[in-house]
């Protein structure tokens, strides 16, 4: 089991990408803090997961919140080694004009905000415990941007470029960063990005990716897998377009 030992925390993961990260580690040996907004759909997962997987209500866009859920998580499990922040949202596609101020601020406080929110709450750990593992859920959004998604594709922008910055800011510190750039893919968000869910709006979609289909959570899952492991100790800065070839 490739992280047997190891205590994880993901966000986001009481459905999609978050729910197909925390089984696939609870699968490989990791004891996993499932956080959601939703705490119940949280505990759900976490039932579903395993005995391994525990959950805690968070939202990644307040610093109290976040805060309270770490310092609930380090009580109760001793020590963090993996952080995933893979919580997003995004505003329906259409023209950039058209989305709210209030959309707007909750795209960059899920997205972006919360990195920094849970840097602040985790760094010191894993610097007083000799180094640890942050991987950041970016897309391909941010490195081949689709029209009618122009603040959600600069809100994943950020966050594969702050992964780099805190890659290169934390190295010293035994602290390995990276991102996976997912293409889109099979959650409920994907009606969202694509603004109707549509035979018509699918074809589209996938038509632009060369692979032929969507990812699904086992493919984010299995990149993430890799980049938190032991196997990846050398792999830092690394963004990971998981997309079929979309960014080709």
């Amino acid at each position: 089991m490739r992280l047997k030992g190891k205590t994880a925390l993901v966000t986001g993961a009481a459905q999609g990408f978050g729910f197909g990260i925390a089984e696939t580690f609870v699968r490989e040996g990791a004891r996993v803090a499932v956080l959601d907004i939703n705490g119940d759909k949280a505990k759900e997962a976490a039932r579903a997961i395993g005995r391994k997987a525990f959950a805690v209500t968070c939202d990644v866009g307040k610093a109290r919140s976040v805060d309270k859920a770490v310092e609930k998580i380090i009580a109760k499990v001793g020590r963090l080694d993996i952080v995933v922040n893979n919580a997003g949202t995004t505003h329906r596609n259409k023209p950039m004009t058209e989305v709210t101020e209030e959309e707007f601020d909750r795209i960059f406080a899920v997205n972006v905000k919360s990195i920094y929110l849970m840097a602040r709450a985790t760094v010191p750990h894993f610097r007083a415990h000799g180094g640890g593992v942050i991987l950041n859920i970016g897309s391909t959004a941010g490195l081949r941007p689709r029209p009618g998604l122009t603040w959600y594709n600069g809100s994943k922008g950020a966050a594969n470029l702050i992964s780099q910055s805190m890659a290169v800011e934390l190295a010293p510190d035994k602290i390995r960063v990276n991102a996976i750039a997912p293409v889109a893919g099979e959650t409920p968000l994907l009606a969202t990005f694509m603004g109707e869910d549509t035979p018509e709006r699918r074809k589209a979609f996938t038509s632009t990716i060369p692979w032929g289909r969507f990812s699904t959570p086992q493919d984010i899952a299995n990149a993430a897998l890799f980049l938190c492991s032991d196997e990846a100790d050398m792999v830092t800065g690394s963004v990971l377009a998981v997309d079929g070839g979309r960014c080709v």
